[in-house]
């Protein structure tokens, strides 16, 4: 294949929108009510034809559950490398450091079934109310140790376990002394 018959990937802020809305089930309708506009607006921010302002950008985080700055892209890379490559200081913050969690954007966008992001789970953190979601997820400790109740069964995961949890609600700890690190991947994407 050569570099002219490459498919055109989507790396934009309207596609990861759309995916966005589209994994909670939201309408552009029911978008458009929850951020106070049209929705020919929303569809031309999905469409990349309009830019939200920061105070738009702030009422969509809101909508979809996800922090701010999941909207904004990290660092820049060659146009090449755009939704292929996603380099180790270009990577998005996602979700809401809540908890002790601070979690990265591996996947290039949000535009495909899946999504798998970097996961470090501070020492003495933990999330005190379960999650459930309509997903699936896999992942796999490289470093540190992690407790994982799901469906209320209590697991310890070591580096090079891994896991899975299919819609199942489940909490997260780390009581150690030693940050741990793992991969995740979400399917369909959340953040």
């Amino acid at each position: 294949m050569t570099l002219q018959s490459v498919p055109a990937t989507v790396d934009s802020l309207g596609a990861d929108l759309r995916a966005l809305r589209k994994a909670r089930g939201l309408t552009l309708q029911a978008m458009a009510n929850a951020v106070g506009r049209s929705v020919g607006w929303v569809s031309q921010v999905e469409r990349d034809l309009s830019e939200p302002s920061i105070t738009d950008l702030r009422h969509i985080a809101a909508t979809l559950d996800v922090a701010v700055s999941t909207l904004f892209r990290r660092g820049a890379s060659p146009a090449i490398e755009d939704g292929y490559v996603v380099r180790s200081g270009a990577r998005r913050p996602i979700g809401s450091r809540a908890a002790g969690l601070v979690e990265e954007l591996l996947s290039p966008d949000l535009t495909d079934d899946f999504e798998m992001v970097h996961s470090t789970f501070e020492p003495d953190s933990e999330i005190t109310e379960p999650v459930s979601r309509p997903t699936q997820e896999v992942g796999y400790l490289i470093s540190g140790r992690l407790d994982l109740i799901i469906s209320d069964q209590r697991f310890t995961i070591h580096p090079g376990d891994s896991f899975r949890i299919r819609g199942e609600p489940f909490r997260w700890l780390n009581p150690y002394d030693a940050p741990a690190v793992a991969i995740w991947v979400i399917a369909p994407p959340v953040y």
